[in-house]
């Protein structure tokens, strides 16, 4: 049987094995820099998840902080089962398309 991968991260590796050329637990596909933490707030395309998550961003001249949102578009696993309104970890990796940039490594 085969088992998954470790992407060098500590989080909870799947316990099913897909096909899927761009899940890291299960392919060579590597992943690198950044991880985030968002809440998915659309699922419309074909393995791809639309992520939003909120950053303080500074404004020297009044010397406060506003909040902003991020939306980002990340690829799902095979391997995980992942819906509108979860918490999920994701991280950085090569393109995968126009617009994706990121995949999710762990729901919470």
């Amino acid at each position: 049987m085969k088992t998954a991968r470790n992407i060098g991260i500590m989080v909870k590796a799947p316990t099913e094995i897909s096909s899927d050329k761009h899940d890291p637990f299960s392919s060579p596909f590597g992943v690198r820099g950044r991880i985030f933490t968002g809440i998915i707030t659309g699922i419309k395309a074909q393995k791809t998840a639309k992520i939003e998550f909120e950053r303080i961003f500074p404004l020297p001249k009044y010397e406060r902080y506003e909040k902003r949102r991020t939306r980002l578009l990340v690829h799902i696993p095979d391997s995980l089962n992942v819906n509108v309104g979860d918490t999920v970890r994701f991280m950085e990796c090569r393109p995968i398309s126009k617009t994706k940039n990121f995949v999710i490594i762990e729901k919470f």
